[in-house]
């Protein structure tokens, strides 16, 4: 059975933009995984806190590096998706679109 399928006539369960460089992601995000598992070692290790800061820096460029491209998967396919169907559904992902912009330029 298909998640998102009710019955024969039911049609499929929405697909995100994103899948078709889902490992690409999953890759990028095991790399963060790895440098915050890195980060955590130079504090234990009591080592400078300058060396420390790049290496946040470096982590926080590649968490921004992975928003940047799920937001430009997210406007490229559901945005475009959701204005091709109407009007209404295009102004609810494009404000969604811009309230995400929002978060990730406060952060």
């Amino acid at each position: 059975m298909v998640v998102g399928v009710d019955d024969q006539t039911a049609a499929p369960a929405h697909q995100h933009g994103y899948l078709s460089h889902k490992d690409d992601y999953l890759k990028r995000l095991r790399r963060i995984e790895g440098q915050a598992r890195g980060l955590q070692r130079m504090v234990e290790e009591e080592q400078y806190c300058i060396d420390i800061l790049t290496q946040v820096s470096a982590m926080t460029k590649a968490l921004q590096a992975v928003s940047l491209g799920l937001l430009e998967e997210h406007m490229n396919h559901c945005v475009v998706d959701a204005a091709r169907a109407g009007d209404e559904e295009g102004r609810v992902k494009v404000d969604e679109a811009m309230a995400a912009i929002t978060r990730l330029v406060k952060s």
